[in-house]
């Protein structure tokens, strides 16, 4: 597996994104202007939001962050429960602090502003998987939106992937054998996630300037012709009670926000 972050200029709100893509790929000089077979390109979730116009100017009121958070949230827990004045959130079943509103590399007209995640965002990485795939006239192609999150008990972070298109987002190993026999009971590899893990880390969390990450030579990855089905999806998510970690999950004190499940 290769790894490559691709450059790119800076995305402004309500940019085109599919030019913002075209130019990186055709800029960027490790990549050449092509995107090969067996590759799949991560894209950072704020680039989206960005197109999207999905950014509001900040104010120094803490409170105008947390509506936002409660807006933006399927559920959130109090901040006052968080020594660092947190909100646990859960959004596109997905765990992570303020409902992935952040203030890192946000900037509109000049001024600091809060970064919404994006709006539609299977939607949105269907279609850009559909333009790149017939562009390019590649076969075995997926594109992913990443984000970084942190992980319990662990300082810093990692990347998440929060949509994916193109590819199986699991690889079921349930039946198999190991090297000794045993059965595989509840295997499963999320392909989606660890390639967002790999891609994020390769962009970087600073100024480093390349939301994209092209990741090739996949022998791991199965590649698909159509998008992800409904079927698709709901098999990457799981609810708060079947989750392994429902002991802790289920206890909080989880208040209702103003988003939909995903």
């Amino acid at each position: 597996m290769q790894v490559q972050a691709i450059s790119s200029r800076i995305i402004k709100p309500n940019d085109d994104l599919f030019v913002a893509i075209d130019e990186a790929i055709a800029l960027d000089p490790n990549i050449k202007g092509k995107l090969p077979e067996n590759s799949v390109l991560a894209i950072s979730s704020k680039v989206i939001s960005y197109c999207q116009g999905r950014v509001v100017k900040k104010s120094e009121d803490k409170e105008t962050k947390h509506s936002l958070v409660k807006k933006e949230a399927e559920l959130y827990t109090d901040p006052a429960s968080s020594k660092f004045d947190l909100m646990l959130t859960i959004k596109n079943s997905t765990l992570i602090v303020n409902a992935g509103i952040d203030e890192s590399n946000a900037s509109m007209d000049g001024e600091a502003c809060y970064v919404l995640w994006p709006e539609k965002i299977q939607e949105t990485l269907n279609a850009v998987w559909h333009y790149l795939r017939t562009k390019y006239q590649l076969k075995n192609f997926g594109v992913i939106t990443t984000d970084s999150r942190s992980f319990p008990l662990r300082w810093g972070v990692v990347g998440t992937t929060i949509a994916y298109c193109g590819f199986k987002g699991l690889n079921n190993h349930i039946g198999e054998s190991d090297l000794f026999g045993r059965k595989m009971v509840m295997e499963q590899v999320n392909v989606a996630e660890a390639l967002g893990v790999a891609a994020t880390f390769e962009m970087g969390e600073v100024a480093e300037q390349t939301p994209f990450v092209l990741v090739s030579d996949l022998k791991k990855v199965q590649f698909a012709d159509a998008v992800p089905s409904s079927e698709d999806l709901a098999a990457n998510k799981i609810s708060l009670a079947d989750d392994l970690y429902a002991p802790l999950l289920t206890k909080v004190d989880w208040q209702k926000g103003g988003a939909k499940n995903a």
